[in-house]
């Protein structure tokens, strides 16, 4: 599967290498059960289906880099977010590639 254009990706191991980034917002759009029963610890949940409404409480001056369980809903999310203005970025693979 190819990424969408004009979206940048990362994949797991780039992930590790900037998660203590302070300026960077993580965001895990799957569903609440999903994180609860694995996630990576930087990242906050919200729900794809939740995320325009959360829209205000994310910083526009900040990268946001987003990640789901294989690719597809955090693709969705990058889209909704960089038509709000946000600078973003997609983790390939999702949950499904990450060795933590």
């Amino acid at each position: 599967m190819k990424p969408a254009k004009d979206i940048s990706t990362i994949s797991t191991d780039e992930l590790k290498v900037i998660l203590g980034d302070k300026k960077i917002q993580f965001i895990d759009v799957r569903t609440p059960a999903e994180y609860k029963g694995k996630h990576i610890k930087e990242f906050q949940n919200i729900p794809l289906h939740v995320l325009n409404s959360k829209v205000a409480s994310l910083k526009k001056e900040q990268e946001v880099v987003v990640i789901c369980q294989s690719g597809m809903r955090s693709s969705k999310a990058v889209s909704q977010l960089k038509k709000a203005g946000f600078t973003v970025t997609n983790v390939r693979g999702g949950m499904s590639a990450w060795r933590g």
